[in-house]
């Protein structure tokens, strides 16, 4: 059994013991029931609570500006963001769960957190590419075994990459992908006239290799 059911489509509980701390975005707790304390994230990571701490931490540090708080204890914590959807998304150890940073609402302390810049996917030229579709320049790669919770508009409908075929995603409705995939950004107009547009119509993100794709209902940022 995974760390997050589903209350409704907007609200997940997560069941935090010790040893499953959970690691949430601030704002996204709405109630509790037992023996749970909420800490502030800090830099420096921690201890027994493995890399996704010190992952979060690394982002905060990086400019993400997504402060985040950890539940420990023994209870249970209802979790919602701002009215968004919410997809709860389990990993199982076998590829990592790639997701653009304010959409990760919540998810487990055990998996490893790490940063990834858009100039480690196509350097200066890649990072144009993002600003010019709308996304952010870093996103959040987490890794091991347990579950995440991905906020959305209207919520989210998973495509499977795979079978050597490519999927096309608006890369404003993009949430996150899940597996070995690799992605890349294509663009049927010129790169100065793309920046500043954001449309689907002018750059898509393109999905090849063994995965899932997950896209929101809608082209709203969160």
């Amino acid at each position: 059994m995974g760390t997050f059911e589903a209350v409704n489509g907007k609200v997940v509980t997560a069941r935090v013991q010790h040893g499953r701390e959970v690691l949430a975005r601030r704002g996204s707790m709405l109630a509790y029931t037992g023996d749970v304390r909420f800490s502030p994230v800090h830099g420096g990571g921690g201890g027994g609570l493995g890399g996704g701490l010190g992952g979060m931490a690394g982002r905060m540090l990086a400019g993400e500006q997504v402060a985040m708080m950890v539940a420990q204890g023994q209870g249970a914590v209802h979790y919602g963001f701002r009215g968004l959807h919410v997809t709860v998304v389990d990993l199982d150890g076998s590829g990592p769960l790639q997701v653009e940073a304010d959409r990760l609402m919540a998810h487990d302390a055990a998996l490893q957190s790490t940063l990834v810049m858009v100039g480690q996917q196509g350097g200066l030229r890649g990072a144009v590419r993002n600003v010019a579709s709308g996304m952010g320049l870093a996103t959040t790669q987490l890794h091991g075994v347990g579950s995440a919770a991905l906020l959305s508009h209207g919520g989210t409908f998973a495509i499977p990459v795979g079978g050597g075929q490519t999927v096309a995603v608006d890369p404003q409705a993009y949430v996150a992908h899940l597996g070995h995939v690799q992605v890349d950004l294509s663009a049927s107009v010129g790169w100065r006239d793309a920046v500043g547009r954001g449309s689907g119509e002018a750059v898509q993100l393109r999905l090849t290799g063994q995965g899932t794709v997950y896209v929101q209902a809608s082209e709203q940022k969160v």
